[in-house]
């Protein structure tokens, strides 16, 4: 038997209100991801403040390093970091397209078929 699951296309208010919630949740995960790089290189590898947001930012962009790193622990960080950003990066870009691969799929029915 299959189960045939129907919902409503949402009117633009709404889908614009979706698409701000999940918006603003990715937004909040690449400031947490940023603080995070922006603290560890301060404190791993000794940059000062914008140095240390510079280093974050291109890192969790997929850009690279733009310092040398020092020391072990700094090294290690950013190579801890590199992997976490690739991860938040790609987790990112598929909450972004979510909401709109979804209305997508219900308005030409994608969503009916088996």
């Amino acid at each position: 038997m299959i189960f045939m699951y129907k919902k409503r296309i949402l009117t633009h208010k709404e889908f614009t209100l979706k698409f701000l919630k999940y918006l603003s949740f990715l937004l909040l995960i690449i400031l947490f991801s940023l603080t995070i790089g922006v603290v560890g290189y301060k404190f791993f590898a000794q940059l000062n403040w914008i140095d240390s947001f510079y280093n974050a930012s291109m890192i969790l962009t997929g850009m690279g390093p733009v310092d040398d790193m020092k020391n072990t622990n700094a090294k290690l960080f950013s190579s801890l970091y590199a992997i976490y950003s690739g991860v938040v990066f790609l987790s990112s870009l598929a909450i972004f397209v979510t909401p709109i691969v979804h209305r997508l799929m219900m308005r030409f029915h994608i969503d009916d078929e088996s």
